[in-house]
This record gives C-alpha cells, structure tokens and sequence, in this order.
C-alpha cells in the first residue's frame, strides 16, 4: 500500500520533458529503457484507449495480473503471481492524455519501475500500442537486470500481455468502461476550476 510521502519521491532517470505547441508541458518518452514492445489492435484509437484505462478489467485477459484496486484517484494497487508467490505494488499515474498517452511510475524502492503507453491511429483504422518500461532495480538485482537473458524475459512478458489485450479488445469490439480525465505531474486536471463551497451545509455560497 502506497504512503502519502511515497508520491512525493522523484524516480530515477524521469524521462525529461516537452513543451507542446499548446504551452503544455509533457513527459517525453523514456530515452533508456530495458523493454519496448508495440501491437497492432483492429479497433479503433478511443476504443483501445478507453479499455485500457479500466484497470480494474485487467485480470480478466492478463495472464499475471491477479487484482487492482483503486487507492487514490492516481493511484492503483496491484497484485501479481500466483499463490505464495504473489506480489502487491502500488503505481501513480504520473501523465494521461485521452487517446494518446499513459505514463507511471512504481511507489517502491526496490526495485522501482516506471513505464508508458503510446495509443496512435494506424493505416488500417487501427490502433498501435506501445508500451516502454525501465526497471531500476537495487544492488545485485540491479546487475541481473542489465543481463540480456533477463531483458529478454521482461519483453516476452510484457509482449504476452499486449497480445492478450489485443484478443480481449477485438473480442469485445467495444470498450467495456472509460476514463478520460486528464492527468499533470500525478494530479488530475480539471477543466473548470471548482467553485466555492459554503461551510455551512445547503447555504448559498456569495
């Protein structure tokens, strides 16, 4: 279970950021990475997107995932493996844009992790999903982590686990749920600020 203080950690090698024509400021891609896996679904961009974001759904097509459960409005916990060897981590969505992009990073210490998901059109009315995550492992782990053999096995992992999307998501046809909020630096945007509230219950506020 995550702490308040964990989401003001910074993780490691953050990817640097981007300022968009729009004057936004955003993630860019993780420039050094173990694993980068891509798929190409036969569903459309806001439809790929929408499942995605029902975290909730993943143990139903994952082959690791075991449960996830909403902690924060950023902030999911999620339980992997099986039996004895199940393991529970919290994540923080630290960037989301609708349609387009997803970026977290692990609470933990170690190992840390942090990863994104790139959502675009294709030539066939399709969706190209690729996914990035860097691991950073601790001491010993560390240097396991930097060995081929081990890379290998994260992406063939990882690559599972997009084909299994791939065949959830087409089987369905449509998305089961959505969340298109947008997300800033692990904050949720909102598009009109909220007005005041009145201390007093059901008094007018002004």
């Amino acid at each position: 279970m995550a702490h308040e203080d964990d989401t003001q950690r910074a993780v490691p090698n953050t990817p640097e950021m981007r300022t968009d024509g729009d004057g936004v400021t955003r993630r860019r891609p993780l420039r050094r990475r173990h694993v980068e896996e891509t798929v190409d679904v036969a569903v459309p961009v806001r439809t790929a997107y929408n499942q995605w974001t029902q975290f909730k759904i993943f143990p139903r097509f994952s082959g690791v995932v075991r449960s996830v459960e909403q902690v924060r409005p950023t902030v999911t916990a999620w339980t992997l493996g099986r039996g004895p060897l199940r393991h529970r981590f919290a994540v923080e969505i630290v960037e989301q844009d609708p349609d387009a992009y997803l970026a977290w990073r692990g609470l933990e210490q170690h190992p840390s992790h942090e990863g994104e998901v790139e959502f675009r059109p294709n030539g066939s009315g399709g969706t190209t999903i690729t996914v990035r995550m860097l691991l950073e492992p601790r001491g010993a782990a560390g240097i396991l982590t930097r060995s081929s053999r081990v890379t290998d096995m994260a992406a063939r992992l990882v690559r599972g686990e997009l084909v299994r999307f791939k065949r959830f998501i087409e089987g369905l046809g449509q998305e089961g749920g959505a969340w298109r909020g947008t997300i800033r630096n692990g904050r949720v945007q909102h598009d009109r600020p909220e007005p005041p509230r009145s201390r007093v219950a059901q008094w007018p506020v002004g």
